[in-house]
């Protein structure tokens, strides 16, 4: 098996900021985050749903992402276990493993799927709970599986994604991505780019495409570079989701660039500098990205030209962002939902959750949120 080394993105960032000094003592300056700007007229958003679960080392920032099917909700407990709601009813809980679970659960096509560190993959039924099949892959899982054309697609952190048929749990296929010796402690999970394929980005900064029924591969391509001279300078992940918007495909990177790809042409439209460890988000023509430092920013999806930015929200550890109706929305550090205007970049508002926001989405018009004390809810616009 190749070695390899994950770094939690926290020592990363300090690492990097520690090259180049010298002598015994080296002072550490805390980075504090902004203060909670004033808004003059905020608007917020409707809980719907709420649960407590577990929570998560503050250093491996793993992904506690809930899932929607048909009306129900699926979440996980890090414990263990998984559950199912219907509006506020409990449907079925399900032990799965005595291992922690360490994907976000995904739901689709009649079955939950959840994996653990040890590699292990569980597809339950969505009206039971009932366990349909598991099996057994070559590393951690620690991004969500991708349910797409009957089969459940998943990277392990050796860098092998494995299908397998959501019926049966029959092995479909494996792809061995190349292996990098350092890593950050993440991995973008399989996005949809049509019917018949998927793609993953990886850790030495590429985007590969792959047929969902053969996993025959069809593209690679590179759409990150740095110039870093030390192994944590050269770090170079895709650990956000990519995100497919009409023709193109849009990337972050870790100290690399949020790029454009045609995916027609199979050629970089566009690339901007901008680190960022969590996926991008498109609306209107407009790209959105949370950059590591607490930058929002916004780029025009045809040219890559720079809309706005909005530095009120520095060091605040920002989630992904997503758009919810027509609102921009995302998390920081202390559970703060941000509400921003997607044309000016203007905060608008705001609500609050418990705990460091590690995931959002937008399923049907509502608002998935996790974090890592395990505050799961969901929330809608007034």
């Amino acid at each position: 098996m190749d070695k390899k080394y994950t770094i939690p993105f926290a020592l990363a960032i300090l690492s990097a900021a520690l090259i180049g000094c010298s002598g015994n003592k080296v002072k550490q300056e805390k980075i504090k985050p902004n203060p909670l700007p004033k808004l003059a007229q905020a608007t917020s958003l409707v809980p719907v749903f709420s649960q407590s679960v577990a929570s998560t080392s503050k250093e491996d920032p793993l992904r506690l992402q809930l899932a929607a099917d048909q009306g129900v909700i699926f979440l996980l407990n890090p414990n263990g276990s998984v559950s199912a709601y219907k509006g506020k009813q409990r449907l079925w809980e399900k032990r799965v493993t005595k291992q922690e679970l360490s994907s976000g659960v995904s739901a689709a096509e009649g079955v939950v799927v959840v994996g653990n560190r040890k590699g292990q993959l569980f597809a339950l039924d969505q009206t039971t709970g009932e366990q349909k099949w598991t099996a057994q892959l070559s590393g951690a899982l620690i991004s969500p599986a991708l349910i797409h054309t009957g089969r459940a697609i998943v990277v392990a952190n050796d860098g092998t994604v494995f299908a397998y048929d959501v019926q049966t749990g029959q092995q479909a296929w494996t792809y061995k991505l190349p292996s990098v010796q350092f890593s950050l402690r993440g991995q973008a999970a399989p996005i949809v780019i049509d019917a018949g394929t998927v793609a993953i980005g990886t850790a030495n900064g590429y985007i590969y495409a792959i047929d969902s029924l053969t996993g025959v591969p069809r593209m690679q391509r590179r759409v990150a570079v740095t110039e870093g001279r030390s192994d944590i300078q050269r770090l170079l992940d895709i650990t956000g989701d990519p995100v497919v918007a009409g023709q193109f495909l849009v990337t972050t990177s870790f100290q690399g660039q949020v790029t454009a790809m045609d995916l027609n042409q199979q050629m970089v439209v566009w690339s901007e500098d901008a680190s960022s460890i969590v996926g991008p988000a498109v609306y209107d023509n407009k790209v959105f990205v949370s950059k590591t430092n607490g930058t929002l920013v916004a780029y025009d999806l045809m040219s890559g030209q720079t809309l706005w930015e909005n530095d009120q929200l520095l060091n605040r550890n920002l989630s992904n962002p997503v758009i919810l109706g027509s609102t921009l929305v995302v998390g920081d550090l202390d559970g703060v939902l941000h509400l921003v205007d997607p044309n000016s970049g203007l905060l608008v508002g705001r609500s609050s959750t418990s705990g460091d926001v590690r995931s959002l989405r937008v399923i049907d018009g509502q608002l998935y949120v996790a974090t890592r004390k395990g505050a799961l809810s969901v929330w809608q616009n007034r």
